[in-house]
């Protein structure tokens, strides 16, 4: 009996799944590329446009040097003007590119228009978020940046923001500090601060008179980024000040005081009566603004004997102020020294609120962003800028200042945007 045998088909649907796989490997790999090459493109572009603004011409601008600790100071017997920028979110990738552009409009004209001593920005210049920038390139957005205020060639400094090096980036905090405090950049004042107190750009900027008496001290701290675990920050656990950050402020607020009582005594003058007035600045809140808001939401919005309302409002949802998650000694520290008479925030891009709080005044920047927030490059009631105003006398002003005025619209392109109304919630929301 002769055996039939059976042909044997060969296995094509094993080959055919790797075949498909293959051709779509192939296409990301082919769309990462043409991401990266129109990125490419198209940074050179907004590098270009940045360093097209006219430099901005001063009268006697005021240049800044080192003091004997090491730490920028200004010498001035007049007003010095200090111009707070937030979240700038430049995204540095292939699709951000136009909202890029348009943050590069804005920035230079307010920073043209008020012609500031010295530019503050707390935090987020960049966005390297790729679902929307299409990057995850963190220096591509620096760069641009630096290179408009380098242009401009007004003094800047930066404390870091979240978005600034997120978990996925390409460059660490100490790498984009690095970048920063390159001295390359003739503007720039940012320092990378003490290796002994955590995070980047702690830093110190004072003002003296002719008479060599500090009249004024700014303070800049890493507020870092996330925390418990939330490596992504989809869970808004945000970290606080850290304990040797506030150490190192306290030391600071008690050695400049020191010096200046030696110079005083020297000249055969009294001691100052009040501490030297400083001003604090970084991204994240404290919980105090988170305190303040709640008690004037519960007051029906009207003024207690904790909170003086000064302007603004606040238009985050659900949190309304995404502060970080735990305590710090920043605030009480600052009440115990009698120094600090505000502080300076950014983060939260509808909320530019500016309270007094148990005797220091709490303020948002308005923010620049048009990027970072689903729709927000139509709207414009939040975007701006605040205006500081740091007094020989030791007093301080600060004034909201909207984008969208005719000082700053006359100066560069500007898009069309809804003013819309911000309407704060009634009511202390659920935690």
């Amino acid at each position: 009996m002769s055996e039939t045998k059976t042909a044997v088909k060969p296995k094509t649907k094993g080959k055919k799944a790797l075949k498909v796989i293959g051709i779509i490997l192939a296409v990301i790999v082919a769309l990462c590329l043409i991401g990266a090459v129109v990125s490419l493109i198209g940074n050179s572009a907004n590098t270009k446009k940045a360093r097209s603004f006219d430099k901005i011409v001063y009268e006697n601008q005021l240049v800044p040097e080192l003091d004997e600790f090491g730490n920028y100071v200004f010498t001035a017997d007049r007003d010095l003007k200090v111009l707070q920028l937030t979240d700038v979110h430049i995204g540095g990738g292939w699709m951000s590119l136009k909202k890029d552009a348009m943050a590069l409009n804005a920035v230079a004209a307010m920073v043209t228009a008020e012609k500031p001593d010295l530019v503050i920005v707390t935090g987020d210049i960049g966005y390297p978020v790729p679902f929307q920038a299409g990057t995850f390139n963190n220096k591509a957005s620096a760069k641009i940046f630096t290179a408009l205020m380098e242009q401009l060639g007004a003094y800047w400094t930066l404390a870091f923001g979240n978005h600034d090096t997120e978990a996925y980036s390409y460059y660490s905090r100490e790498k984009m500090a690095k970048f920063y405090s390159d001295d390359d950049l003739q503007y720039c004042l940012f320092q990378s601060g003490p290796d002994e107190v955590d995070g980047y750009g702690n830093q110190i900027i004072t003002v003296r008179n002719s008479k060599g008496i500090i009249t004024q001290e700014m303070y800049l701290f890493d507020s870092h980024s996330y925390t418990d675990g939330d490596f992504l920050g989809v869970m808004w656990k945000y970290d606080n000040i850290h304990p040797n950050q506030v150490d190192w402020y306290a030391e600071n607020i008690d050695r400049y005081q020191k010096l200046n009582d030696e110079k005083l005594a020297a000249a055969g003058e009294e001691p100052l009566a009040e501490p030297i007035t400083s001003t604090l600045y970084f991204h994240i809140p404290l919980t105090e603004y988170k305190d303040a808001w709640y008690e004037y939401i519960d007051s029906g919005f009207k003024d207690t004997a904790n909170v003086k309302y000064h302007y603004g409002t606040a238009g985050e949802s659900k949190k309304v102020v995404y502060c970080g998650v735990g305590d710090d000694d920043l605030f009480e520290t600052a009440q115990a020294l009698g120094s600090t008479k505000a502080i300076f925030c950014g983060h939260d891009h509808y909320n530019y609120f500016s309270v007094d709080y148990k005797g220091i005044r709490l303020t948002y920047g308005r923010s620049v962003d048009y990027l970072a927030y689903p729709g927000i490059y139509k709207e414009g009631t939040q975007r701006g800028c605040t205006v500081i105003t740091l007094s020989p006398d030791g007093s301080f002003d600060c004034k909201d200042q909207s984008y969208y005025q005719e000082k700053y619209t006359s100066l560069y392109d500007t898009e069309q945007v809804t003013m819309q109304e911000i309407v704060p919630v009634s009511e202390r929301p659920t935690e």
